[in-house]
């Protein structure tokens, strides 16, 4: 077995417009964000177990106009070749590149994005992680699949809570093969 390979399948869920949960169950397939604030890079993006989170952000883009009727499509996915965040391993490989990478910016006279977390505007893991993996990828000679990460988001939970409202695991699907099937989840509320 691999050093990516995560031979494990996990539930996750994906907030969008109801349109696009019908495209889905007709044999569709979702589209892959490329925004360039997106946390984890490239891919189509899920909230491992979280129907109520995914709705939240279905909600969210409704008042963003993106969305007309929000929606929840559940997903089941092989990680397959899972480049986890979760995982020391790979967070040991970043650290180490990161320096490379501002090197590798600077040389190009562009400015060196920024993250805004307030705004939900994770520009410079966006463009750490486009850069990375593909490093990652000849260096194992790997393809990865997925990209896992935890992100603490939101008010805590009490004075000096380390316990946030939002926090979630993600997963970016990289390789739309690694989505072995949807389905309707249970009616799913925000809150």
């Amino acid at each position: 077995m691999s050093f990516a390979a995560y031979q494990r399948q996990v539930i996750a869920y994906h907030g969008c417009d109801q349109s696009v949960v019908e495209e889905c169950f007709r044999g569709g397939k979702l589209n892959e964000s490329a925004n360039d604030y997106d946390w984890l890079g490239n891919g189509i993006y899920f909230w491992e177990h979280g129907p109520a989170r995914a709705m939240e952000w279905a909600q969210f883009m409704k008042l963003r106009r993106k969305v007309v009727t929000p929606a929840v499509v559940g997903a089941l996915i092989q990680l397959g070749n899972c480049f986890d965040l979760l995982d020391v391993r790979f967070t040991d490989l970043l650290r180490g590149m990161f320096l490379n990478f501002n090197k590798s910016v600077e040389g190009a006279d562009d400015v060196p994005p920024v993250n805004d977390p307030a705004r939900k505007l994770h520009r410079l893991d966006c463009a750490f992680l486009n850069w990375a993996i593909p490093i990652v990828e000849e260096k194992l000679e790997v393809r990865f699949q997925t990209v896992r990460g935890v992100f603490v988001e939101g008010e805590p939970l009490y004075p000096s809570a380390q316990i946030f409202m939002h926090s979630h695991i993600q997963i970016a699907v990289r390789d739309p093969a690694a989505i072995l099937g949807f389905f309707h989840p249970a009616t799913v509320d925000s809150h």
